[in-house]
């Protein structure tokens, strides 16, 4: 699905310019997006398989929940609706803690280059994963796996895991460890 986003400046501030997603894709415009990780007392986190038509990364594994950030809104808000919209499951500002952001570019091609600044969060909830409500566009399937199963995979040459780089990990899997 096509959004407005905000284009950045090379701080991460809204420039006060927006574009179409696609054509900040395109041509590689600064713009950002929200990451959300679930993760539960038993050390579990859960994660998302993405759609078998995804732009890119179609059919691998990834984060709980992720989405860009639509032209005026708040990250907070961003994460809380994106997680609404992705596994059905409603959260308020409270349960999310903000752990930082993260700058990443990726050109995955001539014509898709992803240039973004990933505000990520972290939300510790006991759930079952059968009550969550996919949305088919994004996401085709959501399991929960153990941390320590998912540090193993993520760092594998082989893995089926978006690669959002080490020092991404490192800093997600640190907090998530630090509120378990």
């Amino acid at each position: 699905m096509d959004e407005l986003v905000d284009i950045l400046n090379v701080n991460g501030k809204p420039s006060g310019e927006t574009c179409m997603k696609s054509y900040a894709h395109k041509n590689g415009i600064y713009h950002a997006s929200a990451h959300i990780w679930i993760f539960n007392n038993s050390e579990e986190i859960l994660i998302q398989k993405r759609a078998s038509d995804k732009d890119t990364f179609p059919n691998f594994w990834d984060i709980s929940v992720a989405g860009h950030i639509s032209a005026g809104e708040k990250p907070l808000t961003s994460a809380i609706r994106e997680v609404e919209e992705e596994i059905g499951l409603n959260v308020d500002a409270s349960q999310l803690k903000f752990i930082g952001t993260y700058n990443k570019k990726v050109i995955h091609n001539k014509h898709l280059i992803d240039n973004e600044l990933h505000y990520i969060y972290i939300c510790k909830l006991d759930l079952d994963v059968k009550s969550l409500k996919i949305q088919a566009e994004e996401v085709s399937a959501i399991k929960m796996i153990h941390l320590n199963d998912l540090i193993v995979k993520v760092n594998s040459n082989n893995s089926n895991f978006v690669p959002h780089g080490k020092e991404y990990f490192n800093l997600v899997f640190k907090n998530i460890k630090k509120d378990i």
